[in-house]
């Protein structure tokens, strides 16, 4: 018989000692949760060895045998969505265990760094936006039973993550879920008008290794190198999978549709030269999607926001340009199949704090890109315009934009953050005007224009946008490419 290992989980006051040591399920699964629709929903947990389990739920009974070290697996088959409560019955010779008030819609993933954990409720130390009503205290005076929220605590358990378990969008665990993943939820949950529930798995501080297992470095020809190492890899002086392995491993198999990640201001710090983080975000994406058995699992992140590293104490020097560096990885990394990333140029008021507070607006931002890319919403606007290729005439630089439709300024004045360089590469700023989905480039010093740039500096807040009001993506047109890896 396997020992229960005891752990402040909402569901397991409701059933006795005796049906524990019988029957044990992984945190994830709970009262309160909501099941992915539309794809089979495994089940899964702990018995004796060798005996069997039925589940039911959903009208479907079906049942397992336990191995020899006492795990079973049931799969259900893909279920519709449902907002009326259902319960879930798992049954084994001996003890039986009832999951109350579960709904079937729509699960996604949370996970990142500190911007990613910002809470409902204004931690210690942040600052208030400087414009406008904070839109999350106003949420919190609500309650939305559409919408499940399951947080999971910053601490290494594993096999087991530590949780209070799946719970309703309401009080303390709305003011302890991650904002930008309630207004996902509240952005979607609205449009598709199903049941939404969000796995909340971040640590502030946090750098992308420590959220990939090793084999997940191993795989890829890029890491190479440290992957000879074995158990003593160190990915830039850090052990891999830390994270990885208390707080998202035990997730899976649990169904999910995608994975919004807000992560790389720790790694920015790094100044990584190359595509070094658009590597690691193959790592961390290809890892995710095998430990979930789904290659095209949606992942779906954000250009973190312009901040002054120069002005930071690191043991490693900044320059302006430490910044635009990493986003255009970031934006390379989006060559992978099914990702997308959003900008939040426009959503800081003070280059000195590293925790823009216009939560909602990044939410609202990734719900539209999910809406448009996975689920059929195609008229939704979810970019701002993106760099498509350039050409020069005479002294001028004309540049065209994707997702440019209505291309204007956002004060009314010329689009500003461009510079241009000649053939010596020597950049400098440019003046500039729209012409319909066209931008035109010119110096009067500059007379052979060779290259472009746009937001290529950390303070960079643009007043480019599309119609839509989306900012313009960063870039530059003799930037680095990226190669998925196979």
């Amino acid at each position: 018989m396997l020992k229960f290992k005891t752990l402040a989980v909402s569901f397991l006051a409701l059933f006795s000692a005796t049906a524990f040591a019988q029957v044990r399920l992984p945190n994830v699964l709970g009262s309160n949760m909501v099941l992915q629709r539309n794809q089979p929903v495994p089940v899964w947990g702990w018995v004796n060895p060798g005996k069997a389990v039925k589940v039911a739920f959903g009208g479907q009974a079906k049942g397992a045998v336990a191995d020899g070290a006492g795990y079973f697996k049931v799969v259900l088959n893909p279920l519709k969505a449902n907002t009326s409560p259902q319960v879930m019955t798992i049954t084994s010779d001996t003890a039986t265990i009832k999951l109350q008030n579960i709904l079937v819609g729509e699960v996604w993933l949370c996970s990142g760094q500190s911007n990613m954990e910002y809470t409902m409720k204004l931690m210690k130390g942040y600052a208030k936006p400087a414009k406008g009503v904070d839109s999350a205290e106003l949420e919190l005076t609500k309650i939305n039973p559409n919408i499940r929220l399951f947080k999971v605590e910053k601490k290494l358990s594993f096999p087991d993550v530590t949780t209070t378990g799946w719970n309703e969008c309401q009080g303390e665990a709305l003011a302890q879920t991650s904002a930008v993943g309630y207004y996902f939820a509240k952005n979607i949950q609205e449009k598709l008008k199903v049941p939404v529930g969000i796995i909340a798995s971040s640590w502030g501080g946090s750098r992308i290794e420590p959220w990939t297992p090793p084999s997940g470095y191993a795989a890829l020809p890029a890491f190479a190198k440290e992957a000879a190492d074995g158990d003593k890899m160190q990915m830039d002086s850090m052990a891999p999978g830390k994270y990885y392995k208390s707080m998202i491993e035990p997730l899976a198999p649990f169904a999910l549709h995608g994975v919004l990640w807000y992560q790389g201001e720790s790694n920015a710090m790094l100044n990584e030269p190359g595509m070094r983080y658009a590597d690691k975000m193959q790592a961390l994406v290809d890892s995710w999607r095998k430990q979930w058995g789904n290659d095209k699992m949606s992942f779906y992140s954000v250009l973190i926001a312009p901040y002054y590293y120069t002005k930071r104490k690191d043991k490693i020097p900044h320059t302006t340009e430490t910044l635009p560096l990493f986003w255009e990885q970031q934006i390379q990394s989006t060559r992978i199949s099914n990702t997308g990333i959003i900008t939040i140029t426009d959503l800081v008021d003070d280059l000195k704090n590293i925790h823009p507070p216009y939560k909602w607006e990044v939410g609202r931002r990734l719900a539209n890109l999910a809406l448009a890319k996975d689920y059929g919403f195609k008229k939704i606007t979810y970019s701002g315009p993106v760099y498509e290729r350039m050409e020069v005439k005479g002294d001028k630089i004309i540049l065209h934009f994707a997702n440019a439709d209505g291309l204007k300024t956002t004060d009314g004045k010329a689009p500003d953050f461009f510079s241009i360089a000649g053939t010596d590469g020597q950049f400098a700023d440019a003046q500039a005007q729209i012409a319909g989905n066209t931008v035109i480039l010119s110096n009067p010093s500059i007379s052979k224009p060779a290259a472009a740039r746009f937001a290529w500096t950390e303070v960079a807040q643009p007043n480019l946008a599309n119609s839509a009001g989306l900012p313009t993506v960063p870039f530059r047109t003799n930037g680095l490419e990226w190669t998925y890896q196979k």
